[in-house]
């Protein structure tokens, strides 16, 4: 039994929300310069030689990429060989929010009571926290700094098992569309299809954790990310919703089984400044 100290959970949190919120993955970086590239309109191109300047300014200045610096969404693998001691997990993940938060100067935007007083919590906790036992020693800590202007955008139905390819293809196309510039284009697609309602929206947000426009491995599922890419690229509405060819950068899916009476398909949108990050302990 490994022992894993719950401060170095702290730790390791506090430096990846910190740095998610400053520093761009490469991988975004790359998509968002050939969906520059691959622009067809002017103002598209403006816009995205303003998106390509605020993450060199952000990087280069130490400040974060987005004055909203998400909701904390933290994805854990614990080794079932894992022993945590001291603080809950929760509580020690939270703990690293917090101190990221004071010595980063990121914006705190979590609200208690979300129905009546909407009470900033003043340390941007509680975080959306995920576990996963694993095999093995380790623990893999992955952050997601999730922006409310996307996450607005998240969309849940549960097709007819009848609606099939089309009917999720079609879903998603009218989801994008519907939010036209709100989640800050160019945006990343996350789409969890089976399991059941709660399923698949969690599939969905793991989802965007994955290498910018890595398919699936599963050539069915490939082929059906790469044809609702292309669909809603077709949509025109463009970097920042000003218009032109690159709506989306990718789209990536994840697959559960689901019951034989149900289709359940969440959507999980991500904006332009797709900022995740990950350590293994």
């Amino acid at each position: 039994m490994r022992v894993i100290p719950a401060s170095d959970i702290t730790k390791t949190v506090a430096r990846l929300y910190q740095e998610a919120n400053v520093n761009l993955p490469a991988d975004v970086v790359a998509a968002l310069e050939k969906a520059r590239t691959d622009e067809a309109s002017p103002s598209g191109k403006a816009v995205f030689d303003r998106i390509m300047e605020n993450i060199r300014i952000a990087a280069a200045e130490k400040i974060p990429l987005c004055q909203d610096c998400g909701t904390a969404t933290v994805f854990i693998e614990i080794g079932q060989d894992v022993n945590i001691s001291g603080d809950s997990l929760d509580t020690a993940v939270n703990k690293g929010i917090d101190k990221a938060c004071r010595d980063g100067f990121l914006r705190r935007s979590i609200v208690a009571h979300p129905f009546s007083t909407r009470t900033n919590t003043g340390d941007n906790t509680p975080a959306v926290i995920h576990t996963e036992i694993v095999p093995g020693g380790k623990v893999k800590i992955s952050v997601l700094a999730k922006g409310g202007g996307s996450e607005n955008m998240a969309r849940l139905v549960m097709l007819s098992p009848s609606s099939g390819r089309q009917g999720i293809i079609d879903f998603v196309v009218n989801a994008v569309e519907q939010a036209g510039g709100n989640p800050c284009p160019p945006i990343i697609l996350g789409l969890g299809i089976g399991g059941s309602a709660e399923k698949c929206l969690i599939l969905a947000k793991k989802s965007l954790l994955r290498q910018t426009g890595k398919n699936n491995t599963d050539p069915e599922t490939a082929a059906l990310e790469k044809e609702i890419l292309a669909a809603v690229n077709k949509l025109g509405i463009g970097p920042m919703g000003y218009g032109g060819s690159q709506t989306a950068l990718a789209v990536h899916i994840e697959t559960f089984p689901c019951h034989m009476a149900s289709l359940p398909v969440g959507l999980s949108i991500q904006c332009h400044s797709a900022r995740h990050i990950e350590a293994i302990i």
